[in-house]
């Protein structure tokens, strides 16, 4: 499962929610017909029925879900979706989630540890890798990111081991 946002308040009085949404574009969360929402440790379905942006944020009505009560019980739930209904990405583009977890190493074969989380700061995505000591190293392909291997669960970058 890969968590895509939580359900993060109520929205009117007719079972709608508020979703922060990890997805870009944020909206694109609704794009998926269903949803799983953890609840004391196991993942439930909820169909979407619509969605849409509101404001900054992502609004969201389940099935099955018909009053601001019923929809109160799911906030702070994480939402989710299963792995292999994610869109294919292309040659050059890998989703954040696939990242975690892959070593880091540099053109001169220094290891820099694992891939612990990114961080989207505006200007470009940032991974934060963890090793000897903890680095922020710009996820900027072809700059400092000369390749990814999902594969073999490697980065290889160019960056200097004493930054």
């Amino acid at each position: 499962m890969v968590t895509l946002g939580r359900i993060s308040g109520l929205f009117g009085v007719k079972g709608w929610v508020k979703v922060y949404s990890h997805a870009r574009p944020r909206e694109s969360i609704v794009d998926f017909d269903t949803w799983y929402l953890r609840h004391r440790g196991e993942w439930q379905p909820f169909r979407v029925l619509e969605g849409r942006k509101h404001g900054k944020g992502v609004v969201a009505r389940l099935e099955g879900i018909e009053d601001r009560d019923q929809a109160a019980a799911l906030i702070q739930r994480d939402i989710a979706i299963p792995r292999e209904t994610m869109p294919a990405t292309q040659a050059d583009e890998f989703y954040w989630v696939d990242l975690i977890g892959l070593s880091v190493r540099n053109l001169e074969g220094v290891e820099f540890g694992e891939v612990t989380g990114l961080l989207e700061t505006g200007a470009n995505d940032v991974m934060v890798v963890q090793g000897d000591r903890e680095r922020l190293l710009p996820f900027v392909q072809g700059q400092f990111v000369k390749s990814v291997d999902l594969e073999v669960g490697l980065i290889l970058v160019d960056w200097d081991p004493d930054f």
